[in-house]
């Protein structure tokens, strides 16, 4: 069901738009969750690591989906608002097409660079084979994660979370019983878990397509609508592109990052690989929170009602920070027993790394919450420059950073560099939000 954003207190409409998001994003997670922790619990500490580093490539793949997603996203939603149905169509159409090029190419790069770029981060040599088996199915599987991100934009942007929720959930809960089946019955180890998250993914990608378009033909135009217009790529791309770039330059900077960390051992890239999973199960749930803001602000913007983003944005802080508590609280309790998910043994350096991990960053995910819905009303806002500034800052501090700690403070000191670029970045991005259209004092000023 189409949902318009421009009408409803915005509190209740936030609410009503953003939970499913949220439930979608923590469906999404089980996907990696399920593979770490299936490899950890009946294959081993090795294949774990591997998982764990071929996970911080994938990321890249990830980036390039997730601007395709926000670029069409955004620019749906602002025809949606401005009830241009005709162009709204073509935008789909033409993000669909010019989706199906870019992925086509990231699989060539795939195919003939992971190889290459696992032997850049210094990957040790008994988790390099798993690591590079991992990355060679999951490359063939780019279509049905491009695809499906899309789609998702695009249910997201009409206002509907609550589809994509539904497919994500059923295909979720396959993953993970596929997962044991294959490692634990067909004793498959690393391709079992990759070949499961290939085949559930595909699944969903398919059902996402088919109701997008089945959506779409229930929307009537006064006429029939372009299969591809330039114009509409520009303002795709002007969204899309620099969106690309910040998660891709995360990307590049989590694998730096995951350089520095194989420095130190398969046990502290377990721990590592661990704990990064609870961790971007908390990011990934506030970034996708942000892309609903996304929504929601440029909906508002296309209806000309820019005092309603003002208030999104205080109703879009207290839903992050509600739901960022109980992470909080379950992290800092019992975070030795989240991690030993993921593995066998209770104790040994691997657990302690992933402990150590969760106690420094996650009190600090309050103050990146505040980023996160700064950043989605900038990203819907189309002010894609002080975006990227703010996050690039937050990046470059935690890598750099990240390097020079490691050196007096071992592994620790790597993670005493999040919430020091955290903290910078969210200052940044609620500066930049406050000199906004919205703002009461541009307004005036406007008038």
């Amino acid at each position: 069901m189409n949902k318009d954003l421009t009408v409803g207190e915005p509190k209740k409409v936030l609410w009503l738009f953003c939970l499913p998001l949220f439930g979608s994003v923590i469906f999404q997670q089980l996907y990696n969750i399920a593979d770490s922790f299936v490899v950890g619990k009946f294959v081993g500490e090795n294949a774990l690591a591997a998982v764990g580093n071929s996970y911080e490539i994938t990321l890249i793949f990830i980036a390039f989906g997730f601007g395709c997603n926000i670029g069409c996203s955004v620019i749906v939603s602002r025809l949606f608002g401005t009830k241009e149905y005709g162009l709204m169509k073509t935008a789909v159409y033409t993000s669909l097409i010019a989706t199906g090029v870019v992925c086509a190419l990231l699989m060539l790069f795939g195919i003939l660079g992971c190889g290459t770029m696992l032997s850049l981060i210094d990957t040790p040599a008994v988790v390099f084979a798993d690591s590079k088996l991992y990355l060679d199915i999951y490359v063939w599987g780019l279509p049905f994660l491009f695809f499906y991100n899309v789609s998702t934009g695009i249910f997201s942007a009409l206002g509907d979370s609550k589809t994509p929720f539904l497919f994500l959930a059923v295909s979720s809960l396959s993953n993970i019983a596929m997962d044991v089946f294959f490692v634990r019955s067909l004793h498959m180890g690393v391709a079992g878990v990759a070949w499961a998250t290939f085949i559930c993914q595909g699944i969903s990608c398919v059902l996402a397509v088919f109701f997008v378009l089945k959506r779409l033909r229930g929307i009537q135009t006064a006429e029939r609508p372009a299969l591809f217009s330039f114009p509409l790529l520009g303002k795709i791309a002007v969204i899309a592109v620099p969106s690309i770039f910040q998660q891709s330059f995360i990307s590049i900077g989590n694998i730096v990052l995951q350089r520095n960390i194989n420095g130190f051992g398969p046990s502290v890239m377990a721990g590592y690989s661990a704990a990064i999973k609870l961790n971007n199960l908390v990011i990934t749930s506030l970034t996708t929170l942000g892309n609903g803001i996304s929504n929601y602000t440029s909906q508002n913007l296309g209806a000309n009602k820019q005092e309603r983003i003002r208030e999104g944005f205080k109703a879009g802080v207290k839903i992050v920070w509600i739901i960022c508590i109980p992470f909080v609280l379950l992290y800092l309790g019992v975070g030795r027993y989240l991690v030993y998910l993921f593995m066998k043994d209770i104790t040994g350096e691997a657990i302690d790394t992933g402990v150590i991990f969760l106690r420094i960053v996650s009190p600090f995910y309050f103050i990146i919450s505040i980023k996160l819905v700064a950043d989605g009303i900038l990203r819907g806002s189309g002010m894609m420059g002080k975006f990227m500034i703010s996050t690039f800052t937050d990046l470059i501090l935690r890598v750099s950073l990240a390097f020079a700690f490691s050196v007096p403070f071992g592994s620790t000191g790597i993670w005493c560099a999040w919430p020091i670029g955290w903290f910078i970045g969210m200052v940044l991005s609620v500066a930049f939000y406050r000199t906004g259209p919205w703002n009461r004092r541009v307004l005036q000023e406007n008038r």
